[in-house]
């Protein structure tokens, strides 16, 4: 049985310029540019992602203004998950899946469950509040 998680996180666009990257010539007595920042939430995106102990198997992100609800989360697994295991791990659906999210409504919803079911994907139970079960957090670069 071959462990695999899954969760949703929001990844921020945010690259903050270097002092070397915002220099610039100037004569002595010129004022400083004014420099324009833009605020961290700005622009972000969710992002799906699935991984196991090898490594992400899917990083999926969610349209802007999509929400996420049992139907889109049921599409992302039978449509993106399922063939990117069968692409990134050969043999892996064959051999039994044991996975596991959190309690999220849209996780638990009877069209989710019914679609793992038929996998016949063993779902690991997550327990409520536990504190060595903390939300996950991911830095990745998008570039």
């Amino acid at each position: 049985m071959h462990s695999q998680r899954g969760d949703e996180t929001w990844v921020y666009y945010w690259d903050p310029e270097t002092k070397r990257q915002s220099a610039e010539w100037r004569d002595f007595d010129e004022p400083r540019p004014e420099k324009v920042r833009r605020k961290q939430g700005g622009l972000k995106v969710m992002h799906m992602i699935f991984f196991d102990m090898n490594g992400v198997i899917l990083r999926w992100p969610v349209p802007i203004g999509t929400t996420i609800n049992a139907q889109y989360y049921k599409k992302v697994l039978q449509d993106k998950l399922r063939p990117a295991i069968r692409k990134k791990r050969p043999g892996l659906l064959e051999s039994g899946i044991l996975f596991h999210h959190d309690n999220a409504p849209v996780h638990t919803a009877r069209a989710v469950t019914d679609v793992l079911a038929g996998y016949k994907w063993e779902l690991l139970e997550h327990h409520r509040y536990s504190p060595d079960l903390a939300p996950m957090i991911f830095t990745y670069s998008l570039k």
